[in-house]
């Protein structure tokens, strides 16, 4: 399920919007999206900001009382949220600021459904190749974290909490060690060792006797016995051509 943010500060264009999005699920096909309404940028930056919200998808008015579109869309890329953006204007004037924030597209008011369509294909086609390589994980305490996978270092166990360790930070998130590696998994950089630690094989830099480094500098100190079992894992990561991510 999709995320989508819809901000203006019209009621009637948000009903409008939002008729659209029903129409184009409903005659595409498309995978399931939940929608949520905002009628300021301060109100949509302020949810995203506490991390509870972290839509996939933000369709944002550019004139608006109080924050504008482009002025929001700024304040959003330098806190590094990576949302993709449609702007909805009644002027083409700030077209050249919004390719400057990273929109995905820019469609001029009043909204045509042809138009419209044409756009969200784009989009949705662009949402689903980046999230082939994301992943989308609740945090402890409440609020949504969305990461590429190579950005974890390594996973320890720690009961019902797993930390990660990132490459500048660590998340901790409430789930089981078995839920981490079933989302994990399907990566193929990815491997268990022991039953306390996942390990992003592109970040191990050196297994030894009952110690890894990892290229943050971390050591992780474990059994001779499930350190041999790794070694061979990792060394048959290393040398069967899995494309370095």
């Amino acid at each position: 399920m999709y995320f989508i943010a819809l901000c203006d500060d019209d009621e009637r264009e948000l009903d409008k919007i939002e008729d659209f999005l029903a129409a184009y699920q409903e005659s595409k096909e498309t995978d399931e999206y939940r929608i949520d309404r905002f009628r300021s940028a301060e109100e949509l930056l302020e949810r995203i900001a506490k991390k509870e919200y972290a839509p996939d998808l933000l369709l944002l008015d550019i004139f608006m009382s109080g924050k504008s579109g482009i002025e929001a869309a700024v304040e959003l890329r330098k806190q590094e949220c990576k949302t993709f953006i449609v702007f909805l204007t009644t002027s083409k004037e700030y077209a050249l600021e919004a390719y400057g924030v990273d929109a995905l597209q820019y469609l001029v008011k009043p909204l045509e459904k042809e138009r419209f369509f044409h756009a969200m294909d784009i989009v949705l086609k662009q949402m689903k190749k980046a999230g082939e390589d994301q992943i989308v994980i609740k945090v402890a305490g409440g609020g949504i974290r969305q990461m590429k996978p190579d950005d974890i270092v390594y996973c320890e166990s720690q009961k019902n909490y797993q930390m990660l360790y990132l490459n500048a930070e660590e998340c901790r998130v409430r789930m089981t060690a078995r839920e981490l590696w079933e989302m994990l998994e399907p990566f193929a950089q990815f491997s268990r060792c022991g039953r306390s630690y996942i390990l992003n094989l592109n970040h191990v830099m050196s297994v030894e006797r009952e110690e890894i480094l990892m290229d943050n500098e971390c050591r992780i100190y474990i059994p001779r016995n499930v350190s041999a079992e790794f070694k061979k894992v990792y060394f048959s990561y290393y040398f069967s051509g899995e494309e370095k991510r």
